[in-house]
């Protein structure tokens, strides 16, 4: 099995005009995805983020550092999962209920490198 990486975005304020009941039923349906894909052992981990951090970027000679505030899309959560090449992987994250309660998700399907070719390196998993 292949590990990738499902990168969850979406609108910054996409739920904010969701009732309280709709928004227990999409954390129920992702309650139900994750507990599938752990039934499948297809998953290694699975985190919603919270949208407020830091951004950072330069050099050690001069960083610069801002709160993180975009006003748009935002990466709103990840799962870690396995599957066997790309299109299966495709295929387990058009599953995610994102699309299921909004038209404004998109998820980023990424393999994880698990070695570097000309140095033999294996990265580490934990």
């Amino acid at each position: 099995m292949n590990e990738f990486l499902l990168l969850i975005r979406n609108q910054i304020g996409h739920q904010a005009e969701w009732s309280a009941d709709k928004h227990q039923q999409f954390l129920g349906a992702c309650e139900t995805y994750i507990g599938n894909l752990k039934k499948q052992e297809k998953l290694k981990a699975a985190q919603p983020l919270i949208r407020e951090g830091r951004m950072i970027s330069g050099t050690p000679a001069g960083w610069m550092e801002a709160p993180f505030n975009e006003k748009n899309e935002v990466i709103v959560g990840y799962y870690h999962i396995l599957a066997k090449d790309l299109d299966e992987a495709v295929a387990i994250a058009k599953g995610n209920p994102e699309f299921q309660f909004g038209s404004t998700a998109r998820i980023e399907v990424r393999p994880i490198k698990m070695k570097e070719p000309s140095t033999g390196f294996v990265y580490p998993k934990k």
